[in-house]
């Protein structure tokens, strides 16, 4: 049973009904024996409940209030309480946006005509994943903030294993278990650090923490192991790539979109606790961040696999959200409000820029595998031509994501680069300058790999007969596409509303006073920014229409293109995914791996034969592998325990009771 004992407001009990209608959605599907009626009716439902959960969240976020329910359980864990301060409804808004985005993008891509044996259970666990997150970033008691958490992990498994008859699949799945419940054995150590040191299961208040005990230094590693397996930064990012890259496209937008910023938002909410945070944690998380970023995107640009070069590139984008979250920390900690306030400004937006153009790419790519019925884009080529507009808004999306103005992705990083350069002038904390030529190389490591993805995929000629016969994806999957791509050009062109909409939430952390002044000033900036946008967008409009006439007017005649002397160009003379950044991969030789494995060649005409040329998980298969396979050696002896002789377990339990029955006494 519900009641408020605070003042409770409607936009939060619409936020809460939001959620659970969202997590009931797909329930009908699974009873239904005609496929098709029970995916448009989660469809609908979602849609709707993301229609209402978006302007709750909003009011929350610019709410003084904060609004708190408690369930009253009955469980030894204290009071169940949920509350939605902004921080909170920060995070709300990418949940209900991908989430309603996703399920209208099922409908063309998954269909349940096509699907009936595994629809009705992605449908349900769909909805079941984007009320569990929502629900989460709510949670105010520890035991049921874990329960969430698990009902969230367990629904991405099962979203994940959609397509088990296949081997990949299967093992990217317990790739993924294994790396979530170690994550979640992380967090049951720092829910109980945190339960001794507060005295209570529920989440301290902010600031009520100090940093100084030894217990503190404990409770921040075990949630940044805990948050941070599920966020992807390296090197606890091992389930990422396959399992982003095995999932259907409209879950791998949820998971990278959304499910990746429930491991930040827990970071981030853990820093709240505490008052004094040393300078080492934030050295910590921007260090970590960095390398998290360049590694990242240097797997990315090794990528042949469209979706592994996405997910890859979400361990890039998930490092520049750490390395901002760190020179804020290290801002606070010397009391540098500047620092403190671009950093986190930097790093929330990018929050919110990665939940669009991310998603975006996601669905874009099931758009691609959809027409092409491939992920290697060593197989595809020349795209462009039969879908023109997943094309144009996959650029959108490319550009977005490389930070190029004026879209979203290059405002974010803009406050980053403010918050490196305004220490030129500092008398401490000068090095960090040095962080700003890492991210412009993260973002030149970036142009390379997604404009790879994009030449390879669309331009060129087709490499194969199905790719000269691709069709256009239908309404259902263009519109989340357009709707994605319109709000990062939004973002990018009013990135003052941007900051707005990150303020609420930063003044958990920097104080409110300081954060005004200093976001009058930054604003005006941003406003600069966005009319420099508009007129650059003008310009480019002028050009190409002015373009489009003067061909139009001109007499027009057909030819060959010239092929180098060929007589025309083939898919053999253009570049495939692998040797356009072949190069680019050798630099990194050593960090990035390449299994190539190349036919013997006999005769004076060899037959055909294929070269397989597969980029390893260099962590993954060099380190954490050789790890579990030298573990499962080590304990190979406890698999005799296990016989199927019942009497023998019955001795075992005897025996366990009996021990603990003299420990006790």
């Amino acid at each position: 049973m519900f009641y408020a004992p605070q003042v409770g407001g409607d936009p939060a009990f619409l936020a809460i009904v939001a959620a659970l209608a969202m997590g009931c959605a797909g329930l009908p599907g699974l009873f239904m024996r005609t496929p098709g009626p029970g995916q448009i009716l989660a469809t609908g439902i979602t849609i709707l409940a993301s229609l209402a959960g978006i302007p709750a969240a909003l009011m929350l976020l610019f709410s003084d209030r904060v609004p708190a329910y408690v369930l009253e359980w009955g469980l030894p864990f204290g009071p169940c309480e949920l509350a939605i301060d902004p921080l909170s409804a920060f995070f709300l808004l990418p949940v209900f946006l991908v989430a309603g985005a996703g399920s209208l993008f099922a409908l063309g891509y998954w269909p349940a005509t096509k699907n009936r044996g595994s629809e009705p259970m992605l449908t349900f666990f769909y909805g079941l994943l984007a009320s569990s997150m929502a629900i989460l970033l709510m949670a105010r008691n520890s035991a049921f903030f874990l329960m969430v958490w698990e009902v969230m992990a367990l629904s991405a498994y099962f979203l994940l294993v959609t397509e088990h008859g296949r081997e990949d699949v299967r093992r990217a799945g317990i790739v993924y278990l294994v790396a979530t419940h170690c994550g979640t054995a992380a967090l049951f150590v720092y829910f109980s650090l945190l339960a001794s040191s507060s005295g209570s299961f529920l989440l301290p208040p902010a600031g009520s923490l100090s940093a100084l005990p030894a217990a503190s230094l404990a409770i921040a590693l075990a949630a940044f192991i805990g948050f941070g397996a599920k966020g992807g930064i390296m090197p606890l990012h091992i389930w990422l790539p396959s399992a982003h890259a095995n999932a259907p496209s409209h879950v791998s937008a949820m998971m990278s979109g959304v499910m990746l910023k429930m491991g930040l938002y827990g970071i981030f909410r853990t820093l709240t606790f505490f008052r004094d945070p040393p300078l080492s944690w934030g050295a910590f998380l921007a260090l970590t961040g960095i390398a998290s970023a360049l590694l990242g995107i240097s797997f990315a640009v090794a990528q042949c696999d469209l979706k592994r070069l996405l997910a890859c590139s979400s361990i890039e984008n998930i490092g520049i959200i750490t390395t901002g979250l760190g020179v804020a920390m290290m801002g606070i900690s010397s009391h540098n409000t500047t620092l403190a306030y671009l950093g986190m400004a930097g790093a929330m937006l990018h929050i919110l820029n990665h939940s669009l153009f991310k998603p975006l790419l996601f669905l874009g790519s099931g758009a691609i595998i959809h027409a092409s019925g491939t992920r290697d884009m060593n197989l595809m080529g020349g795209l462009a031509k039969g879908m023109p507009k997943t094309a144009f808004l996959v650029l959108v999306g490319s550009l977005a994501i490389c930070g190029i103005p004026p879209l979203n992705g290059f405002v974010s990083e803009f406050l980053l680069y403010l918050g490196f350069f305004s220490q030129l002038q500092a008398a401490s904390l000068t090095f960090l300058v040095l962080l700003a030529p890492l991210l412009a190389l993260v973002g030149g490591l970036a142009l390379i790999a997604f404009t790879k993805l994009y030449c390879c995929i669309f331009l060129g000629v087709p490499r194969n007969v199905e790719a000269g016969h691709t069709h256009e994806a239908g309404p259902a999957m263009l519109i989340p596409l357009a709707l994605l791509a319109l709000l990062c050009l939004l973002v990018g062109l009013l990135p003052q509303y941007g900051l707005r909409l990150v303020e609420p939430a930063l003044a958990l952390f920097v104080p409110p006073g300081a954060s005004a002044t200093l976001s009058l000033g930054y604003a005006l900036t941003l406003e600069q920014l966005s009319q420099l946008g508009l007129f650059l967008l003008l310009v480019s409009a002028l050009v190409f229409f002015f373009w489009r006439m003067l061909l139009a007017r001109a007499p027009q005649a057909s030819g060959p293109t010239w092929g180098c002397g060929y007589q025309r160009g083939t898919a053999r003379i253009q570049y495939t995914a692998t040797s356009f950044s072949e190069y680019a991969v050798s630099v990194f030789n050593g960090f990035i791996r390449q299994r190539i494995q190349r036919p013997a060649l006999a005769g004076l005409f060899p037959l055909t034969a294929d070269c397989v040329d597969r980029p390893t998980e260099t962590v993954l298969d060099r380190i954490i592998a050789p790890l579990f396979t030298l573990a499962g050696l080590l304990f190979a002896f406890l698999m005799r325990l296990q016989h199927g002789r019942m009497h023998v377990y019955m001795i075992y339990i005897f025996a366990t009771l009996l021990i603990l029955m003299l420990w006790a006494h």
